[in-house]
């Protein structure tokens, strides 16, 4: 099964990337994923589910701890991947 996660995190700061921001990037970048898109109000990844829901550990687990305090996540079953 392939997953599709898409992931901001706040507070947000227009003005530099706060150091949650920072962390999720780099832990979505540094995961098994495929289709990696970052922005500055969205990011969003794709990937087998195994490393999918590693990384959204690792992103729950490190985002807070650098003082994230929301982050809004969605996870999809990609569409025609089977089960």
């Amino acid at each position: 099964m392939r997953l599709r996660v898409e992931f901001t995190t706040e507070p947000f700061d227009l003005d530099e990337a706060p150091p949650h921001a920072v962390v999720a990037r780099e832990v979505i970048l540094g995961a098994e994923l495929d289709a990696v898109d970052v922005g500055p109000f969205g990011n969003t990844a794709e990937g087998r589910a195994e490393s999918v829901l590693g990384a959204v550990d690792a992103l729950l687990r490190r985002s807070l701890e650098a003082g994230a305090t929301r982050i809004s996540l969605q996870v999809n079953v990609v569409p025609g991947e089977g089960r």
